[in-house]
């Protein structure tokens, strides 16, 4: 997500959300090559600005099998906090689409045109992927950061118009780890170990979902796969 001069949501102490998903993007491509030798093509990979348009284009010119945008989420309730996944798809819940429409700022896109373009979509048979696969990674994260964590918020898979996911042709999904501007969890964000863990979190959804579809099964699970991670981790409070 974002990058360049669109910072994203400003968090603690003045970290950005486009430097810190960067980083979780980075490990999780690294992971993802070397565990499943998967061929991940990064949208960007240094602090560049990347049309949302561009972004889908570049997985569709790729045949990619799936799409990930990762991001940090921001409240104007300084209390808020919590891990969420979202799938593209028509909405009237206010809290959801007041995210979509700070997270598509960076897109001249036309409001009546995006809604086409969704009237469309949501009949195409990618759909039940993207909220199975959306299920699997929201499930992993919030079990691998309860783990280590505590007081960690299921806020669950939600739907959204959310621009960059539009016109993918691959089952495809929007992550906000955290709330980066939420106290606890914005210090959190800014540490190599929570970003770490989010992209060993998501690896982990991914790989539960590559391995169900492989075998034809899309339906959403409930169970996360944390083998990769240390035993007996300790909990944190603050991420400090």
């Amino acid at each position: 997500g974002h990058g360049g001069e669109d910072h994203g949501a400003e968090g603690v102490n003045g970290i950005l959300e486009k430097d810190v998903v960067l980083e979780i993007a980075k490990t999780l491509d690294q992971l993802l090559r070397e565990r499943v030798r998967a061929h991940t093509v990064l949208t960007r990979s240094t602090d560049i600005s990347v049309p949302l348009a561009d972004r889908t284009l570049i997985a569709n010119q790729q045949n990619a099998d799936l799409f990930v945008s990762i991001h940090t989420n921001a409240s104007e309730y300084r209390a808020a906090h919590g891990i969420e996944t979202y799938y593209l798809d028509n909405v009237k819940d206010q809290a959801s689409l007041k995210l979509a429409e700070r997270e598509n700022q960076s897109s001249n896109q036309a409001g009546d045109d995006l809604s086409f373009i969704l009237s469309d979509f949501i009949q195409n048979a990618k759909l039940e992927e993207s909220i199975s696969l959306a299920h699997s990674i929201q499930d992993s994260l919030v079990a691998t950061m309860s783990r280590y964590y505590q007081g960690v918020r299921n806020l669950g898979v939600k739907r959204a118009p959310f621009y960059v996911l539009v016109g993918a042709h691959m089952p495809c999904v929007l992550v906000e780890v955290s709330f980066i501007d939420n106290p606890t969890e914005g210090k959190r964000l800014a540490t190599p170990q929570y970003q770490r863990l989010a992209a060993i979190a998501i690896y982990e959804g991914l790989r539960d979902f590559i391995e169900r579809t492989a075998t034809k099964d899309v339906v959403p699970t409930t169970r996360s796969s944390v083998n990769d991670l240390p035993t007996n981790p300790r909990r944190y409070s603050t991420g400090k």
